[in-house]
């Protein structure tokens, strides 16, 4: 233990918190040694603090830890974020300029023009950006959990053929509006047409992923990305309908085999929360599905399913992904184990401590 990076989570006792500590209990290279909560929490024992919402136990090596404000300084040498946008961009900041690498959960410097927008198979040579930082203090963000199952998906296609089009709509879990979440009376019998900036953000995400990095700057994919989103009564799983227009005319025998075969820098370095299969492709008529699907590789596969020929643009299928742990929690770590293995994170030295 004593030689693993020392972790610090923020919001932890929420939704996305709590997956945080869960992913990490048992992890080889990080062990929590610090937790931050709201106000109401701080002083408290994690284990009275938080009301565990997933399945098990609360992990033992967390129970003890004392909750304590989400500003520096912390005993710990990185920084996994989950704290509401509306405070989110203030606290992150404050680790950042004091010298802690921050891997965010939240949307709040998605856009930034130095924070990487990180899928480790998909655009790992963003994290270039971090080259100019200073000190070891920066912010490295993960993207809307859509935004993540809708570019793993799209990423075989633009990487092999070209992309001019896509077309996303959203069938959303009620878990990605954390807890409480979607008021039964709203969600129980209905579809509800409507997420706070979720459209915006799939649409400007997505092409900030599937982008370049070019001379020390991001340079957007040229293709335009039209999202509509839904939120539907089902505990955790996004689904996303995606209709594509390719650059080039291709067989769908050539798309599958595309999809099929995806893989990228984790799994060419082995990093521990790596799928085998970052993409599973299923051919039953009725898959992917929430209840069957969601954790598929231990949640960071994204299963894509319904691949047919479009007849509006070229093809059309149907990507699932599960948005607290590939979508959320797992994607940050993913992040950060990248950065390790690129020489971007580790132990902060004791000068530069808590």
């Amino acid at each position: 233990m004593n030689q693993k990076i020392r972790v610090g989570v923020l919001g932890a006792t929420g939704t996305v918190g709590q997956r945080f500590v869960a992913l990490l209990a048992d992890h080889p290279q990080f062990v929590v040694t610090a937790v931050a909560a709201s106000d109401r929490s701080v002083g408290k024992a994690f284990g009275d603090a938080c009301t565990w919402r997933l399945p098990g136990e609360m992990p033992s090596g967390v129970r003890g830890l004392p909750v304590e404000a989400p500003r520096p300084p912390l005993d710990c040498d990185v920084i996994f974020s989950s704290l509401p946008t509306d405070v989110a961009r203030e606290s992150e900041q404050c680790f950042a300029e004091s010298g802690y690498p921050v891997i965010s959960n939240s949307s709040s410097f998605r856009m930034d023009a130095g924070v990487p927008l990180l899928i480790p198979e998909v655009n790992p040579d963003h994290i270039a950006v971090l080259n100019g930082a200073k000190g070891s203090g920066y912010v490295v963000t993960n993207p809307n959990c859509s935004a993540i199952g809708i570019a793993l998906a799209l990423a075989p296609l633009q990487r092999e053929f070209g992309i001019e089009a896509a077309i996303v709509t959203t069938l959303q879990a009620i878990s990605g509006a954390g807890y409480p979440g979607v008021p039964a009376m709203d969600v129980t019998d209905n579809v509800v047409p409507f997420i706070a900036s979720e459209e915006e953000k799939i649409e400007r995400e997505t092409q900030k992923i599937l982008g370049g990095f070019r001379d020390g700057s991001f340079v957007p994919a040229p293709f335009p990305v039209s999202a509509q989103v839904h939120r539907v009564n089902v505990q955790d799983g996004h689904i996303a309908a995606i209709r594509v227009k390719l650059a080039r005319r291709v067989r769908i025998e050539d798309v599958r085999e595309a999809i099929a075969s995806f893989r990228g820098a984790p799994q060419e370095l082995g990093l521990h929360s790596a799928p085998e299969r970052p993409l599973i492709l299923r051919d039953e008529p009725d898959r992917p599905q929430p209840r069957l699907d969601r954790d598929a590789g231990k949640g960071m596969s994204v299963t894509v399913g319904r691949l047919f020929p479009d007849r509006v643009l070229d093809f059309r299928f149907v990507a699932l992904s599960h948005n607290t742990i590939r979508g959320a929690a797992g994607a940050a770590i993913l992040n950060a184990e990248l950065l390790v293995a690129r020489g971007k994170l580790g132990r902060r030295n004791a000068e530069a401590g808590t």
